[in-house]
């Protein structure tokens, strides 16, 4: 039952990012996959919600916080991408499958999007199914998922408000959070996924514990794949100033100021 369950989760992810890969092919921009990410995430958590048998409050809970994860973060996505065409990272890999990309995209980017969303949904699944009241470390995942969506929320309404700003124009922004971090968006988004992964220990224990693979996954993406890694990867070569905000800022993990200027 359990693994029907599981597998009705994929069945959603796959229908939705196949619907968006057929969108992609009018609009020719497969940088769509990325506005229904947290759809994705989110709407196989709310499968197994409605397939699981009794609604119990950790589930209900958990519920709640990955659909205002996901409605969140898919406006803010859609809202920063709208009128600005293909993201520059998936015309680098159209670039590199020119020939057939309308079809090699299905599996390059989009069948990949949709296994990748279904492994980090994992934490939903044996935190709706148990039945154990709720305990400390349910309070503390729910905790610490609020803290991360809000952690990420406001470092987005930073940037958004830094960039409509014309005198901010060719500098760095390094004020409000990304003064501490210079990607506190993707820390609070570590954090609502080890959040939610320790709901499910909290009620499976550890027949929950295989849930770890979905904040592993998130983290590894996050910082060694599309996040951190991607994003700084020439941006010292584009934007000197930058250079000097990583000597003195961490990648990551919050933490103070450094002195230390680069070379």
């Amino acid at each position: 039952m359990t693994m029907e369950i599981a597998f009705a989760g994929l069945a959603w992810t796959a229908a939705v990012v196949f619907l968006t890969w057929l969108a992609s092919l009018a609009r020719h921009d497969v940088s769509l996959v990325d506005r229904v990410w947290p759809v994705c995430i989110a709407g196989a958590g709310l499968v197994y919600f409605a397939l699981l048998p009794g609604h119990t409050p950790r589930g209900l809970c958990m519920a709640v916080l990955g659909t205002a994860w996901a409605v969140r973060l898919g406006l803010y996505i859609t809202s920063r991408n709208w009128g600005h065409g293909e993201d520059r990272r998936y015309q680098a890999i159209r670039a590199r499958n020119q020939s057939g990309f309308a079809f090699k995209s299905l599996y390059l980017v989009f069948a990949l999007q949709a296994v990748l969303a279904w492994i980090v949904s994992a934490p939903f699944l044996p935190g709706m199914a148990a039945v154990q009241p709720l305990g400390a470390l349910d309070v503390a995942g729910i905790a610490l998922a609020l803290f991360g969506t809000f952690f990420e929320a406001i470092g987005d309404a930073q940037m958004v408000r830094f960039k409509a700003d014309p005198a901010s124009k060719g500098q760095v922004m390094d004020r409000g959070l990304w003064r501490y971090t210079r990607h506190p968006n993707y820390f609070g988004e570590a954090c609502v996924w080890w959040g939610l992964w320790l709901v499910a220990i909290g009620g499976a224990g550890w027949g929950g514990a295989w849930s770890v693979v979905s904040p592993l996954l998130m983290t590894w993406l996050l910082l060694k794949v599309s996040g951190v890694r991607m994003l700084e990867e020439d941006i010292g070569e584009r934007r000197p100033a930058y250079r000097d905000y990583i000597a003195r800022t961490n990648a990551f993990l919050p933490g103070p100021v450094r002195n230390s200027k680069a070379p």
